[in-house]
């Protein structure tokens, strides 16, 4: 495996680029369901879920922001001309392969005998690590629609792991390819249909992210194709960078003076029940959230207040205090409020709106019995903030002391 090739979608997928470009049309007609005008402004966009072709011009549809879709027409006809081997239900594409969440999809899904393919963006150094894994890499991008219907070929089920990257303009891959990535599902009969969005989201139009994961949800809810959409509250993977590291290399720790409560999962754990929802008919056409098994504050897990080593569990598992710069979030929101005035400052003004969410007060958790129960899966399983960060905190300790000890050892020869 690890010899493998990184291949283009198109010639992966014995599609030409000609034809490729032939499977995606235009449309764009009003729907009743618009991301919310008061962040948006002129942005607005809609929020359809027909494939009807579009009637406007590509100058109107620049200035209107109206996203690409797939013409199903063309997809049925390019596919009737394409014989092939009858889809698998095995057969996965993971979008957002290398990400976080993404790249532990992948390798439960490969551990469980699923045939994965990841699409992943053309990059300078390609992601080694997927094909060593087993999996298929091919080049694609949600902000190129025209990248999508080929890698789509002969595949069973979709699970929408991607995100914008920091520095992107958050609607251009979380609206407009999410948007694409749906149509061009839809119209090439893709089986199923998993994508992952935020817990509470339909509390916080406000947010621009989380308004577009609401937006999102109804709009694949409406689109026809069979989904299994799943809310998240929040990775316990970020706070190894945000807090547990910093700690160790005795560097500042930043946080927030709000008490919103949020129930971290172990993305190993989410891949797990994902792969479950895959198994059971019972998760078609469903909403569930994941929530690890306590809902904590980030004083409870990085930083305490008032200081004390055994207030944090962070500075607790790692034996030291950490040094703290709390923001009040009345700076963060008025910060979000000044960038806004600019437009060159409107991405960043969306980023900080997550402001909003820490002065809400809601908790970010739900309760799980159900869906473990709906799912098969036992509670038991899921790994706790504790038991991660124990393990996180053993093993690095372990390896410091060992670098340590090397150091001394060769310190004692020169």
């Amino acid at each position: 495996m690890a010899g493998m090739m990184v291949a283009q979608a198109p010639s992966v997928q014995g599609v030409s680029p000609a034809l490729s470009s032939s499977l995606i049309g235009t449309g764009g007609s009003p729907s009743d369901l618009s991301l919310n005008s008061a962040f948006w402004g002129s942005r607005k966009i809609n929020c359809s879920s027909t494939l009807a072709p579009c009637k406007v011009s590509k100058a109107e549809r620049r200035s209107a922001g109206v996203s690409v879709r797939c013409d199903a027409s063309k997809v049925m006809a390019a596919s009737t001309a394409m014989s092939g081997t009858p889809v698998r239900s095995t057969s996965i594409l993971v979008v957002g392969a290398t990400g976080t969440l993404g790249r532990q999809v992948v390798r439960r899904a490969l551990d469980e005998g699923y045939d994965v393919r990841c699409l992943v963006r053309p990059r300078p150094s390609p992601a080694d690590f997927l094909r060593d894994w087993g999996a298929t890499v091919v080049n694609g991008d949600l902000s190129k629609p025209e990248s999508l219907p080929a890698a789509l070929v002969g595949i069973h089920t979709v699970i929408d792991c991607a995100t914008g990257r920091p520095e992107e303009p958050i609607r251009t891959v979380d609206w407009d390819g999410k948007v694409a990535l749906i149509q061009c599902a839809k119209a090439m009969g893709i089986q199923k249909f998993v994508f992952f969005s935020i817990h509470n989201c339909e509390k916080h139009p406000e947010v621009p992210l989380m308004e577009i994961k609401r937006c999102t949800e109804k709009y694949l809810a409406e689109s026809g194709l069979n989904y299994t959409i799943l809310r998240l509250c929040g990775f316990m993977q970020g706070l190894i960078g945000q807090y547990a590291v910093p700690i160790l290399e005795d560097k500042a720790v930043w946080g927030t003076d709000a008490s919103t409560r949020i129930a971290y999962m172990d993305t190993q754990d989410i891949a797990r029940l994902t792969l479950t929802a895959l198994r059971t008919q019972k998760a078609d056409h469903k909403l569930f959230t994941f929530a690890g098994p306590r809902a904590w504050t980030t004083q409870e897990t990085g930083v305490g207040q008032p200081r004390s080593i055994s207030d944090s569990l962070c500075e607790r598992l790692a034996g030291q205090d950490a040094k703290v710069t709390t923001v009040p979030v009345g700076i963060l929101k008025l910060t979000r409020a000044l960038t806004r005035l600019f437009q060159w400052t409107n991405d960043a003004a969306d980023r900080l709106a997550f402001s909003e969410v820490l002065t809400s007060d809601i908790v970010f958790s739900a309760p799980m019995v159900d869906t473990y129960a709906t799912l098969g899966a036992d509670v038991k399983d899921t790994t706790t903030l504790e038991q991660y960060l124990q393990e996180y905190y053993t093993n690095i300790l372990k390896k410091l002391k060992d670098l340590k000890a090397q150091s001394k050892q060769g310190d004692f020869y020169i």
